[in-house]
Formats: structure tokens, sequence, C-alpha cells
């Protein structure tokens, strides 16, 4: 019943009312976004993994890249004009969007465009930073008329829903909203560090400090920054026209931009928290990875196997895309005491071939075959991997189309895996083919 007196029912009325409002206005600021996937790094940290392929292409979960979590993340928030800025060896990516991310409807405004690298300044140089990518290409964006511009790294894994960092954005009047992720204040020595008030007003940025400053009222966390911000988009132009200007700028968001700004600009920081698409068995821990080295890799990928991952890619209600193969059903055959085709704890895609051998705890992309007597535990196998007969391997990644010989051991002897192959820190064992064919000559 409606309170014409002013009483609690009319306030109640006038908060729904402005809660409609606001949800319109944000709703209305996604339709004006445009999205800039920076996807051009190479990712080195990978080794061997990037050497044909820039890090976002590099296969991830199965049947994924990791570019397509950021993309999947706009198409799940709500933003469909988004554009990939390309660089380090782009066919692999280039062609993976093309296939998988050619559904949107141009003629109502939606789209994924490319945007490689073009030499598009003056110096005639390629990009030199991720400030320097989006800079590059300012008269696009312009073109665009976008309203609000977000920057978002190609190169991370997790599920974030945008149109809720729009909505703290916006209710903070901010120029520049930066995603952060809580982390343990010892381990933020690893990245970039985001300083902040009571009020998560940014004021200072720090690149791997000893002592990194903690959240108030948080003694033992620290704000890493997620390399995801957010920008009104007349305000980043003009940044990015002064930044131009400067002779000792390194051209890059987190090292140049955003520390120039403390002080002149209004910079929040977003927490990942508010925004992070929990899956329903949550522990109130945010998903984020940085897929960044073949430690990290191989373990969130395993982690998959689990009985409950800590990213769930079974929510029907936030899908991650990709172009998908067109193969058939995994396969297990023979069923005989000496050899059985079986996998226990793993995750095996389409067009799999378990002939005899037993995986366990163990992630195959497509087509990977694994022959008789062979066991493979513990391992990541990109697609078409051929593992051959009485093959034991273990805590190992498998390069793509590496084709593994009869009777190889991996996985026992660390010297051994060491001089033959990459063997990290952390005891996994990198195979690529061409190692395999070094060992013949």
């Amino acid at each position: 019943m409606t309170d014409h007196t002013g009483g609690p029912s009319s306030r109640y009325g006038h908060a729904i009312a402005d809660e409609l409002a606001f949800a319109n206005d944000v709703n209305r600021a996604m339709r004006g976004t445009l999205a800039l996937v920076l996807a051009g790094g190479r990712g080195s940290r990978l080794l061997d993994l990037t050497d044909k392929e820039s890090k976002p292409a590099v296969p991830f979960g199965g049947k994924y890249r990791i570019v397509d979590f950021p993309l999947s993340n706009c198409i799940n928030s709500g933003l469909r004009r988004i554009c990939v800025l390309t660089q380090y060896k782009a066919h692999t990516l280039i062609h993976h969007i093309q296939r998988g991310w050619g559904f949107f409807r141009a003629e109502v405004g939606e789209f994924v465009e490319l945007w490689p690298a073009q030499q598009q300044t003056a110096s005639a140089a390629w990009y030199q930073g991720t400030a320097d990518a989006v800079y590059q290409n300012i008269e696009q964006i312009r073109a665009h008329g976008a309203d609000h511009i977000l920057v978002l790294a190609g190169d991370h894994v997790y599920r974030q829903d945008y149109s809720k960092m729009m909505a703290s954005h916006l209710r903070a009047h901010a120029d520049v909203s930066v995603a952060c992720i809580e982390v343990p204040r010892m381990d933020a020595t690893a990245f970039g560090v985001v300083d902040v008030d009571d009020n998560d007003t940014i004021t200072g940025f720090l690149e791997k400090p000893a002592d990194p400053p903690s959240i108030p009222g948080q003694p033992d966390k620290a704000f890493a920054s997620m390399g995801i911000y957010l920008f009104n988009a007349d305000f980043l132009v003009s940044v990015l026209e002064e930044d131009a200007r400067d002779p000792n700028s390194s051209r890059d968001f987190g090292k140049n931009i955003l520390p120039a700004l403390l002080g002149r600009a209004r910079m929040v920081a977003h927490r990942f928290q508010e925004s992070c698409v929990y899956p329903p068995h949550a522990n109130d821990e945010p998903y984020w990875r940085d897929v960044g080295t073949v430690d990290a890799y191989w373990a969130a990928n395993l982690d998959l196997v689990a009985v409950t991952p800590d990213l769930d890619l079974y929510d029907p209600a936030w899908p991650i895309w990709t172009h998908m193969v067109q193969r058939p059903g995994a396969k297990f055959v023979f069923d005989e005491d000496d050899r059985r085709g079986m996998a226990v704890d793993s995750v095996l895609s389409a067009g799999c071939i378990v002939s005899g051998g037993a995986v366990r705890g163990s992630l195959l992309f497509h087509d990977v075959r694994v022959n008789s007597y062979s066991s493979v535990d513990q391992c990541v196998l990109l697609p078409e991997v051929d593992i051959g007969r009485h093959v034991r391997l273990s805590k190992a990644v498998v390069a793509a189309g590496v084709r593994i010989p009869a009777g190889l051991v991996v996985g026992e002897d660390p010297e051994e895996d060491a001089r033959r192959f990459v063997h990290t820190k952390g005891g996994v064992t990198l195979i690529t083919q061409d190692m395999l064919d070094r060992l013949e000559d």
C-alpha cells in the first residue's frame, strides 16, 4: 500500500525506484562500453609453450584457449563491443577468434574486432607497452564513440561480472577503476600492488615491492592489481595523449599511466570479490590465475580434475565460449589383465582414445591417444599428443602434436628429465617435439 505521508512505505518505494534507475544507468553504461583485450604478449615464462603462439592463445582446460576467459566474461556481463589487440605470433590467436567468435550481429552493433599491431604512430614502432597498445589505436577508439573503455589482460583465467565493476565505478564517480584481488601481504612482492585509503581510493602504485602496503583493516592482506582497468573514455584519451609526449615513459598502465594520475584524478580500487562469479560450492575465495609459468599452468589445469575444482567450468549460468573441433566422444578400448584402457580422476576431451593404457589424475585435450601398456599420471597433454607403447609419464606437460616414443620414462629421475627436457623448480617436466628430435640427433 502506498503511504502518501512520507512514512516508511513511501521511503521504501523511493529506494526501489532509485535502485531501478541506477540499474538502468549501469545497463546503459555497459552498452556504451568498448572492451579492449590486450592479447599481444608472448608469455616468455611459459618457455617453449609460447615458441609458436602468444600466451593468450595457449590451450587451457581441455578445450579452451586462455583468451576465451576474458572474452566470455564480456559476453556474460552484457558487453558486445570487443576489440582484441594482437602482436606476438598472432596467427593461431587470429584463427581462433575468427572461427570461435564470429557469432556476433554487426547490424545491431555487436562485434569482436581484431586489431593487429600496425606501427600506427609517427615512430613506426611496434607496441611498446600496454598503454602504447591502446594509444596506437586511439583513432579507432574515437570512431567507436564509447563512453567507457574497459582494458583487459588477455592472458588470465578467471570469471568476472564486469557489470558489477561498472556499478561500483559509477557509484564512486571515478575517472578510472582498477580491479584488485586480495593476496597474502608477503605474496604480493610478486605483483603490482595498489595502496588505498579507508574508502578504497588509490593512493599509491608499487611494482613488486619488498614490503607491500596492507589493506586498511587487514594487516595480513595486500591488493594486487589484476591488469583490469575501467576508464571514462574521454579521460583515457587525454591521459594517453599526455603520456605519448613524455620521452621517459615506458608506455605502461601500471608503471606510468596510473602512478602519474595520483592526486590528479579520481582513482578507486574495485574489490574483485564483489564481481567474481562464484561457483555454487564457493568458499569465499575468488578464483583468478595468472598461468604464466609452467608450474602454474600445470597446477591450474590439474585443479580441474578434482572432485570440486576451484574453477567451475560446468556452470550453465556462466559458460565459457570457445571454438570447438568436431570430434567423436572419448573412447576406451581393451579390457584385459595386462592392458586395460581406463581413466580415473581425469578430464578427457573429444577425440581421445585410450587404447589399453591407464590415465590417472590427468587432463587430456582433444585427439590425444594413449597406447597399450602405457601409464599417464598427473599430466597435461595438449591436442594431438600420441603416447607410444610401454611409456611411463608422470607430472609432465606435453606440447601439442608431440609423439612420445615407445618405452620413454619421464617423472622418475629428475636429473635425467632435466638433461633431456625442461624440468621446473616445481618438479614438472615440459616436453616438446623439438626436444625429442634433439635426443635422436
